[in-house]
């Protein structure tokens, strides 16, 4: 079951505030919608499909972003290191045409493949299907030749029959008020969280030096180590160190922009910040801004303005770090799914 989009986070969620009594009166009919859904599959009346081949889904149990692409991009280089033909499956969230099946390359527009999507496809180079059906689209990737399908935010997505699941949680936010949407940020239950087989924390971007917090039990940390400034049109890289001390407009449509501003921050830069909902379709008049500026965005948001940036634009890419322990982890789950065999 997908989580409705909000534009913005309801303040209630994070800050200790009582939610109103209309949220707590619809978290109960979604938590039952939610239990018997989960009940039908776990009793065998719903049906669930394996394409065949490993299914690792990357999700979370909150609504809005956590840092799973980082993650998908990360787990699919790591795969074809050791020897796997990964392929990504997606539903693809902000495309048009939502009912049509895609194969993703990186020069499809994000408006029919979904901005995640595209990204992935830019990055690694594998296969990358959309498909509202992510099922039908980890069969149609094994069809393809995949030995290997990582699903991107599939956790609740229970008819795909999945191998090995990862949550993917934000450091500061965790679990919110631990209610259940929309009250809370919960998709499911808390207990729901037991049943993944691994967490990743996402630290966000580290300064040098910066000691990692102490992990518990299944926890594994993910940081994120920033690129040089690309320009969305042809151009040279730039260091971020490059825009210190400059006031820059920074743009960010993700679930958490505040942590793309600290990012810049602490670089260095003063930053103006713009706010976009999650999956926005950005046009030029979104960037008619009353200062000319240099504009730093994420490059979830690039894939998006390409068609009509300027020469000033820039995009931050990022690269998801994990300790070698996980790496361990996850693959020890993967024995029987030999890529020897």
């Amino acid at each position: 079951m997908s989580a409705p989009h909000l534009w913005h986070t309801p303040s209630w969620w994070y800050d200790g505030s009582p939610p109103p009594l209309w949220a707590r009166m619809l978290t109960h009919a979604y938590g039952m919608a939610v239990a018997v859904r989960r009940g039908l599959y776990r009793r065998g009346w719903l049906r669930r499909r394996h394409p065949g081949v490993p299914v690792v889904v990357v999700g979370n149990l909150v609504a809005g972003g956590s840092g799973k692409t980082p993650l998908v991009v990360a787990l699919v280089e790591r795969l074809r290191a050791e020897g796997w033909r990964p392929g990504v499956a997606s539903r693809g969230h902000g495309r048009s045409e939502a009912q049509v099946a895609r194969w993703v390359t990186a020069d499809l527009p994000a408006a029919l493949s979904g901005d995640e999507p595209r990204l992935i496809a830019r990055a690694t180079g594998v296969p990358v299907r959309v498909d509202r059906d992510r099922a039908a689209a980890a069969v149609a990737l094994a069809e393809a030749g995949c030995d290997i399908v990582i699903c991107d935010d599939g956790l609740q997505h229970y008819r795909l029959a999945r191998d090995v699941e990862i949550e993917v949680q934000d450091v500061r936010r965790r679990y919110g008020n631990g209610r259940l949407l929309p009250a809370g940020p919960l998709r499911e239950p808390l207990e729901r969280a037991a049943d993944c087989d691994l967490r990743v924390l996402n630290l966000g971007a580290l300064m040098p030096g910066q000691p990692l917090p102490p992990m518990a039990g299944r926890e594994w940390p993910m940081w994120l180590m920033t690129g040089e400034a690309q320009p969305l049109l042809p151009g040279r890289a730039r260091p971020l160190s490059a825009f210190a001390g400059q006031r820059v407009h920074a743009v960010a449509g993700i679930g958490e922009p505040e942590r793309f501003f600290d990012l810049l921050r602490g670089h260095g830069l003063a930053v103006v910040p713009h706010v976009f909902p999650d999956h926005h379709a950005y046009t030029p008049g979104d960037f008619d801004f009353s200062s000319r500026l240099p504009v730093l965005m994420t490059a979830k948001d690039a894939v998006k303005c390409e068609a009509f940036a300027a020469p000033d634009w820039y995009q931050v890419p990022v690269r998801a770090c994990l300790p070698d322990a996980f790496w361990e982890a996850l693959l020890a789950r993967l024995p029987h799914w030999s890529t020897q065999a």
